[in-house]
């Protein structure tokens, strides 16, 4: 099955326990026998980020990975401490929304393709996990309306975006909410319209940004019951 390896952990003196990613089955949980020896031809394969085709045996209590031909490692991102965290964190949020046995092809190709944009200079990594954050979102049902207003339907002029109305608001409708520029509305527009491959292909202005972060974050807080592990080492290395 293709998959990507969200992480992995010790299990016992010679095993991994590895949660991946796959497009057939969603998220599962395996063991890969032998493979923190040197010579284990699992030994890379198991780790974060590695992106390819997994052999499986499913046993009546566990699942074990056999074998796998791995594409890509993402090697570039453990070249950047910032990159590799935001990396974890995007496996990690992948890991909060995903179940096993569902299609997981969508989840799989954005994580993919965010993990591209991640080691691409050109597109600030605060934006990828914007656009990330939010696309997955509305992946998983949780989709903002930002095509016309919550409240009366109006798809002009749209004004603010109410994370407690689910989306923007109209100037007629508006009350609380965030102001925000017609910029940051068609960024948000292009965010779940495009397809995946094409998310991060654009840049946008500090201002643009800031707003983008403050609507992720809300929005992303009033839909997720925790805080991440990895996201409060993001916030670390912010500082």
């Amino acid at each position: 099955m293709t998959g990507m390896v969200l992480s992995s952990a010790p299990a016992g003196e010679y095993d991994k326990r590895v949660i991946l990613l796959t497009r057939e089955r969603g998220r599962i949980s395996a063991f890969a026998r032998g493979a923190k020896r040197p010579n284990s031809p699992l030994l890379a394969a198991c780790e974060p980020f590695s992106f390819g085709r997994f052999t499986i045996r499913e046993g009546r209590s566990s699942i074990t990975v056999v074998s796998a031909e791995i594409t890509n490692y993402f090697r570039e991102l453990r070249d950047s401490m910032e990159a590799i965290w935001y990396g974890f964190y995007f496996c990690e949020f992948a890991g909060y929304f995903t179940r096993e046995n569902e299609d997981g092809t969508q989840v799989l190709k954005l994580l993919y393709q965010s993990l591209r944009a991640l080691s691409r200079p050109a597109i600030g990594r605060k934006l990828v996990k914007c656009i990330y954050e939010l696309r997955l979102l509305g992946l998983e049902g949780l989709r903002p309306q930002v095509f016309f207003c919550v409240k009366c339907g109006r798809k002009e002029p749209l004004l603010r975006f109410s994370t407690q109305e689910g989306g923007m608001l109209c100037d007629q409708c508006a009350g609380k909410g965030l102001l925000i520029h017609a910029s940051t509305l068609y960024t948000l527009q292009v965010i779940f319209s495009e397809p995946i491959e094409s998310l991060y292909r654009f840049t946008v202005t500090g201002e643009v940004l800031d707003e983008l972060n403050r609507i992720a974050g809300e929005y992303k807080a009033a839909h997720v019951d925790r805080k991440l592990k990895s996201e409060e080492m993001l916030a670390l290395l912010d500082e």
